[in-house]
């Protein structure tokens, strides 16, 4: 994982494979492009017309299902928790506790670049909370705030 400092960070498709279980089809951040320990972190999902909901979720007008738009975002806050845990925390789960204030703004299409800012609200424990947009070219397309629980995948 590339490291710009103490609390900084970026994470390429491999740092993103092993910090979180995720795999094809449903592993849904490229990269993270910006990480702050215990505050933030900025993901990105590529769209592309090869992924397996667009056969039937509307084939003649393709959109990204607004629960795979809040399945990025967990997946985003889960690699901001390994990365403010540590490599200790790599490879474990993260379940939804709940999913509240979801708004899906603008539909999300193939060859849209999403940006996933997820921001955590707090933690206390295994249970966390954040919040989350998702934008593509700087627009808001979906937003909604979660609380999930970290476990360990055995």
């Amino acid at each position: 994982m590339s490291d710009t400092g103490a609390t900084m960070g970026t994470a390429e498709i491999m740092d993103v494979m092993r910090m979180i279980p995720h795999r094809y089809p449903m592993l849904l951040v490229d990269r993270v492009i910006d990480m702050v320990k215990g505050e933030r972190a900025t993901g990105i999902k590529n769209v592309t017309i090869n992924e397996p909901y667009f056969q039937g979720h509307f084939p003649t007008r393709p959109v990204m299902p607004g629960v795979m738009v809040v399945e990025s975002m967990a997946q985003t806050a889960g690699i901001l928790v390994v990365h403010t845990l540590g490599s200790d925390a790599e490879g474990k789960l993260v379940y939804f506790m709940s999913i509240d204030e979801a708004r899906f703004r603008k539909p999300i299409v193939p060859g849209d670049q999403v940006m996933v800012h997820v921001f955590k609200e707090r933690s206390r424990g295994n249970v966390w909370r954040f919040r989350a947009e998702a934008k593509v070219d700087g627009n808001l397309a979906a937003e909604a705030t979660f609380a999930a629980m970290i476990l360990d995948s055995k």
